[in-house]
């Protein structure tokens, strides 16, 4: 069983077009490329024309360790001077990403309020990280693969409580080698442990966001840091800077 990309990968003026279509959208602010450490906000509208209205306060999160780096997302962004996102770089990807499924430890009568797709982990769900694998950036039930091709991979269903609760983000949906991959938005250990990639926050703002996102919606994630969003947020209509 694979659980990753749910829509087609546009690109160029296709991207744009799905950016369009999108009636919420998640912020995440960072101060600079190498910050471990942003704001979250949501935001969303009741159409392509319509104000952006923000949901609520904004609220802390952690990211990778090693800062950001531009990711591959909706639209393909070129800051100059930016580091790109790579495998195994502890870098959370800053760009426009796709909020595609949700996954967690209840089981699925148990987690009927949240919309978006839902994966229930157990011990063979694991998330794949091996560039050379078929299943490279995918959450696959082990006992569902015919052949295991793959050498390094995550356990999903963890001791902790780091993913009791996840949304997928969808960066190098298209799985190229080495581009990054198993991205999430999960619950952090505390506010001061950054991740290895992903953006983490309480567990209680994590499940009102879950709350909220909706597939109908075409929910996005933009995330980078600040002075990167400034440069973009007129071109594509983007939430004003609430931070």
């Amino acid at each position: 069983m694979f659980f990753m990309c749910s829509w087609p990968l546009p690109n160029g003026l296709a991207g744009t077009r799905e950016l369009d279509r999108s009636r919420q959208c998640v912020v995440v602010l960072t101060d600079n490329w190498a910050s471990t450490t942003g704001v979250m906000h949501a935001f969303e509208r009741g159409g392509a024309t319509a104000h952006w209205k923000e949901r609520g306060p904004g609220f802390p999160v952690v990211l990778g360790k090693n800062g950001l780096g531009q990711g591959r997302g909706l639209i393909r962004l070129d800051f100059d001077g930016a580091p790109n996102k790579q495998e195994g770089d502890d870098k959370a990807p800053a760009g426009i990403f796709r909020l595609s499924s949700a996954f967690g430890y209840a089981p699925a009568r148990s987690a009927a309020w949240v919309k978006l797709p839902y994966l229930v982990l157990s011990k063979q769900v694991e998330g794949i990280d091996d560039s050379n694998s078929r299943s490279y950036n995918k959450l696959v039930d082990r006992s569902k693969v015919a052949q295991i091709d793959w050498r390094s991979s995550e356990q999903m269903r963890r001791e902790d409580i780091l993913y009791k609760w996840g949304v997928v983000v969808e960066h190098n949906a298209a799985a190229i080698p080495g581009a990054g991959s198993c991205i999430f938005l999960h619950i952090w250990k505390r506010s001061a442990a950054p991740t290895a990639g992903c953006t983490a926050m309480p567990e209680r703002d994590l499940v009102r966001l879950l709350r909220w996102l909706d597939p109908a919606q075409y929910p996005i994630l933009v995330q980078m840091p600040r002075s990167a969003y400034h440069s973009i947020r007129s071109k594509y209509d983007f939430p004003r800077d609430h931070s």
